[in-house]
């Protein structure tokens, strides 16, 4: 299990992360805007070039963010901006956290497979944290 942190920003999650970048060094090992989503996520036009994810190893963690889009989460405030990522080893133990962590919270998009390949919630706890639980699917 590892956890990362996990930034979100309206509109210059790319500027923010070219900063990080050229301060710790390193290349990103994943970025996507929204326009590379799959035709069917309602992106308006107008957002399609905001960050929909980025990754960013630094030492022997990893920074990772997005922009947010209309209809996908809450709007951003500075200071609840980011989230606890947690990637896990199996998809029961992805159950688990997943239901520990969210009794008594907010759940903002439930347990599912994505067209990333993972098996993902999102959630924020009963304490006012945000959080997000990935598991990676086995490839075929």
């Amino acid at each position: 299990m590892s956890l990362s942190t996990y930034l979100t920003f309206d509109g210059n999650c790319r500027e923010v992360f070219e900063f990080y970048r050229s301060v710790f060094g390193g290349e990103f090992t994943s970025f996507q805007t929204f326009a590379d989503a799959p035709p069917d996520m309602p992106v308006p036009e107008s957002e399609k070039d905001r960050v929909m994810h980025v990754s960013l190893p630094i030492g022997s963690s990893v920074l990772m963010g997005s922009d947010s889009a209309s209809g996908f989460g809450p709007p951003v405030v500075v200071g609840n901006n980011f989230s606890i990522a947690v990637d896990v080893e199996s998809r029961e133990r992805c159950d688990e956290l997943f239901a520990s962590l969210s009794a008594g919270g907010s759940v903002l998009m439930p347990l599912q497979e994505t067209f990333w390949g993972a098996y993902y919630g999102l959630w924020t706890d009963k304490f006012g944290i945000n959080w997000m639980v990935n598991y990676t699917l086995p490839t075929e």
